[in-house]
């Protein structure tokens, strides 16, 4: 089952990672990362993701200001997300 909103926040990253040398690995693996959280039969739980925005925190503080907004639009979609998850 594909979870959209983490596709979208997985593009969105990638889009990111293209388009910056600072922390283009680390973002990358991050899209890699929500590509087999959407892809899993199973979702994941609100810490998963949790980590992932943290990182993602970290990243934005360091890049320029095209690239933070496109992280901002792949953390919109992971609170999206978050917000169907039962829990927290």
């Amino acid at each position: 089952m594909t979870r959209t909103k983490l596709t979208a926040a997985r593009d969105s990253l990638r889009t990111a990672a293209d388009s910056t040398e600072t922390n283009a690995d680390r973002l990358a693996d991050l899209a890699a990362q929500l590509d087999r959280l959407a892809e899993a039969d199973r979702g994941p739980d609100h810490g998963r993701l949790a980590r992932i925005q943290t990182a993602l925190d970290e990243v934005q503080q360091a890049v320029d200001d095209e690239t933070a907004a496109t992280i901002e639009d792949a953390r919109r979609e992971i609170r999206d997300y978050r917000a169907t998850v039962d829990g927290v």
